[in-house]
């Protein structure tokens, strides 16, 4: 199944995707967040959508981000062995883990706002999951049990907040905009091999980054059951599992930053693609 939110920012109904068909669900559930991912509400709205009778969306509609606001997005850096050679970084013993703000939250085809600022705004399509069950101490053979299904991430980067400003990665990382999520959630049924899907990313029509997920360097039981050692994972939360080469940082003979008016669109094998246009900080 695949889930979407639909409607006016902070005004998302639930709906589901049924054979390129968008459809309201918002009478069966009341949102997708950590009790509908908790409650087994997903196995129930799969029956009831099975009986039909649901109420078209028009798919000029606006779609949201296809999960309320989870209690935090988890970040894995450097988990391709070529974006890790192109940013001149050893590759990891260990998963390298930061946080991404939920504030950074927004719709697949949201407009991405540049930083106030800013001077080196960057791209990276990933491959994120979301938590279906609470997660702690799980083991590698009982991770996948964890995991509702699949979703398209851009991980957006301010590179000089987060490599030039001290401290931690969060701060390059969670600005208003830099975390478009979908278009939809993949239930993990709808996907053969999570291990085996390619994903891209343009700017300005151009392909910069074209990858596999068979290249994770710690692939997605493995991450389920390495960060559930260090924290609860709850119903909701989402897991985005790094990017591969192809980033504005790591471009030859200097890197390459956003602009306003520069459109990025990316997308993965079974997960949809999206598509943000860059704006300028304006102060409302």
């Amino acid at each position: 199944m695949k889930l979407i939110r639909f409607g006016a920012e902070g005004h998302e109904k639930p709906g589901v995707i049924i054979n390129d068909t968008w459809f309201d669900v918002s009478h069966l559930v009341a949102d997708y967040n950590e009790a509908f991912f908790a409650g087994g509400a997903l196995a129930e709205l799969k029956t009831a959508v099975d009986k039909g009778g649901l109420t078209q969306v028009d798919k000029s509609t606006r779609l949201g981000a296809p999960m309320a606001r989870p209690s935090k997005l988890v970040c894995v850096g450097l988990n391709y062995k070529d974006h890790a050679k192109e940013t001149n970084a050893a590759i990891p013993a260990e998963p390298i883990l930061f946080f991404k703000s939920t504030t950074a939250i927004v719709g697949p085809n949201d407009d991405l706002i540049i930083p106030k600022n800013s001077k080196k705004t960057d791209w990276e399509v990933e491959l994120a999951l979301v938590i279906g069950k609470k997660a702690s101490y799980v083991s590698e053979e009982e991770a996948l049990n964890h995991v509702a299904g699949y979703v398209l991430h851009n991980d957006y980067s301010e590179r000089e907040f987060q490599i030039e400003r001290n401290g931690q990665w969060v701060k390059g990382k969670s600005c208003d905009t830099f975390a478009p999520l979908g278009p939809f959630i993949a239930t993990t049924d709808e996907i053969e091999d999570v291990h085996n899907l390619k994903l891209w990313l343009t700017v300005n029509g151009k392909k910069v980054q074209d990858g596999s997920t068979a290249n994770l360097i710690f692939n997605i039981p493995f991450l389920v059951s390495y960060i559930s050692q260090f924290m609860t994972l709850l119903p909701g939360d989402v897991i985005t599992t790094g990017t591969p080469a192809g980033v504005g940082l790591g471009m030859k003979p200097e890197p390459w930053y956003l602009n306003p008016g520069d459109v990025v669109e990316l997308g993965i094998d079974g997960l949809g693609s999206s598509k943000q246009t860059a704006k300028a900080y304006q102060k409302i």
